[in-house]
């Protein structure tokens, strides 16, 4: 199993056994999460946008998608 599906395996059974606690580790878990979706996006981000990190919108090309962005 590849490491990033492990994690996301930690992840939903962080968020699972948390659920309900009222100690806060149910919102510590969402964090989590939300923390590695954004990681993910920001890998997704750097292979569509030429603009880079700096949120530099490139002209759409002939045939691209607007909903890459």
């Amino acid at each position: 199993m590849s490491s990033d599906t492990e994690k996301h395996h930690a992840l939903l059974s962080g968020l699972k056994s948390a659920m309900g606690k009222g100690d806060g580790s149910f919102e510590q878990a969402v964090t989590s999460a939300f923390e590695h979706v954004f990681e993910h996006l920001d890998r997704l981000n750097s292979h569509v946008s030429v603009g880079g990190r700096d949120g530099e919108d490139r002209p759409l090309k002939d045939g691209d998608s607007s909903t890459l962005r």
